[in-house]
């Protein structure tokens, strides 16, 4: 039983590499075999070699200054931190608050049985992300430093407690995820700011990571003391990896202990975690008059209410929307640095708008919420389409959102802009201007997209959102449209004036977002009627 449930949770990880949730049917063989070698492409090859790199630059020089165990203290803390994170969402979803807990709990299946095969899965999922950084690490030791038998006994038994490790915490934040998210009531809006956090730390460690491994190399024995002295299970911890069989000995059995403690709390705790329904506040009725809305104002708030009710259609699909007040505070902020860099580069004013005006464009072609829009009615399609209303009225609310929503910042971003640089009356009327007919532009052109080639057989939103042709097209054929403005500018500057020509495009990008809007107010509702 515990088999069979165990192939049951890998089959739900691995889903996607054996069934198409675009075209929902299920894959070829040969995308199969293709889908498993690039993932094994991925692992071993990107993330082993990264990190076989890693090893090779630090293990030498560590081991030369006799603080080899801070090496083996470092890559174990790497792993630990890879496998915890790569399984943790797991764990989540597939231990805790897994779907088809009340399914299974209902069958005649042995709850220890439920629990072990879920166990497993977090495990092997845990030990896939850890064993790319460990067994990289001990391997370069072996080859660089010592293949004695101690050291080799001691780096596979530690490999195999770092993945016990990384069981240990997936199970305890696994278990904290769970009963925070029955608290919630955004739960949208957390795990795009969870996201966002999380790009934002690792673009931050990212930049960091290779001052910070020099700093390492630089003061290592002063670093390997200090941790001796005030951390000493990390200095255990290192020392097993090397094969010091008192260290070893403690690592293992402190690892076990903490192991059987957070199986003995689970047991306990599993059937409570996986059958509550979260806190339900209690609301009291009163009776109150509906308020009566506008046809736009309704389809309106029905578009909105998809958007905001979706993390995967935020963070993918509006993610610009971030960045374009970053950009105006970093301009209003970095203003002096801006024009130092200006005068450096000998730009004039009616120049410097243009490549401004491109960069906002740029920055704005990474909104593209109309584009997946339409597939996202689903199999619900049929709603929107027997709605009292014109086909036209649910289109234009579409339009609406991302116009509106992107339109806001931009104006900020623009405005901003304006106050740091202080461009002249047309320079600035040209940047609150460009900007907009271009966002305009490509709402409609996303819209268009998406009514010639839209999906309704999805089983997974994340199809429609993130691997169609409509969001594909629209999201690079923004950016090198944009681009293309700054590199025309930069090509012709000695030829035509930057305003003329910054000028001449606003109103080219006017007259196409006109034509695409009439085209979408007849043939396109016409065509989104007959879908």
């Amino acid at each position: 039983m515990t088999r069979l449930l165990l192939k049951k949770q890998l089959a739900e990880i691995f889903r996607s590499y054996f069934y198409d949730a675009k075209k929902n049917k299920a894959r070829s063989k040969a995308s199969v075999v293709g889908f498993v070698v690039l993932f094994v492409l991925l692992m071993v090859g990107l993330l082993g070699g990264m990190f076989t790199w890693l090893s090779l630059s630090l293990c030498p020089v560590l081991a030369a200054m006799q603080v080899g165990w801070l090496y083996f203290v470092l890559m174990g803390s790497l792993g630990i931190f890879l496998g915890a994170f790569g399984s943790v969402f797991n764990t989540y979803a597939g231990l805790y608050l897994a779907k088809d807990n009340d399914l299974l709990l209902s069958l005649p299946i042995p709850v220890r049985a439920l629990i072990a095969s879920r166990l497993l899965g977090v495990y092997l999922m845990g030990l896939m992300y850890s064993v790319v950084v460990t067994l990289p690490a001990v391997i370069v030791y072996w080859i660089k430093v010592s293949h004695g038998a101690a050291a080799i006994l001691g780096g596979l038994l530690m490999v195999f407690a770092v993945s016990l490790i990384v069981l240990i915490l997936s199970c305890v934040l696994g278990w904290a995820v769970a009963k925070i998210s029955l608290k919630l009531k955004h739960k949208s809006f957390v795990t795009v700011l969870a996201s966002l956090v999380f790009i934002a730390a690792y673009y931050f460690f990212y930049f960091k990571a290779s001052q910070m491994i020099q700093t390492l190399m630089l003061n290592a024995i002063e670093y390997g003391e200090a941790i001796r002295d005030k951390a000493y299970p990390l200095y255990l911890f290192g020392r097993a990896w090397e094969g010091d069989p008192a260290a070893l000995l403690v690592t293992l059995a402190v690892t076990a202990a903490l192991l059987v403690l957070t199986c003995w709390i689970l047991a306990r705790s599993f059937l409570r975690i996986a059958t509550a329904s979260g806190s339900v506040s209690k609301v009291k009725y009163r009776e109150k008059a509906a308020k009566l809305r506008s046809v736009p104002r309704a389809m309106f708030g029905k578009e909105l209410s998809r958007f905001t009710a979706s993390p995967n259609y935020m963070l993918n699909c509006g993610l610009g929307l971030l960045f374009l007040p970053i950009v105006g505070i970093l301009l209003l902020v970095k203003a002096a640095w801006v024009r130092d860099i200006v005068a450096l580069l000998e730009w004039d004013a009616d120049f410097l708008t243009l490549m401004l005006s491109g960069a906002l464009c740029s920055m704005a072609s990474m909104v593209d919420i109309t584009a997946p829009s339409v597939s996202l009615e689903g199999k619900s399609l049929w709603l929107a389409q027997s709605l009292p209303i014109l086909p036209w009225e649910a289109l234009r609310a579409k339009l609406r959102l991302q116009v509106i929503l992107a339109g806001v910042p931009l104006a900020f971003a623009s405005l901003c802009a304006i106050l740091a640089l202080r461009p002249g009356l047309f320079g600035a009327l040209l940047l609150l201007l460009l900007p907009q007919v271009f966002s305009v532009l490509m709402a409609a052109f996303g819209l268009f997209l998406n009514l010639k080639r839209p999906n309704f057989h999805w089983t997974s939103e994340i199809a429609p959102i993130k691997q169609s042709l409509s969001v594909t097209a629209a999201l690079f054929g923004g950016l090198v449209l944009a681009v293309g403005l700054m590199v025309a500018g930069w090509l012709l500057r000695n030829v035509l004036s930057p305003m003329i020509m910054a000028w001449a495009c606003t109103v080219i990008l006017a007259a196409a977002a006109a034509f695409l809007l009439h085209w979408l107010k007849t043939a396109g509702a016409k065509t989104f009627a007959a879908l």
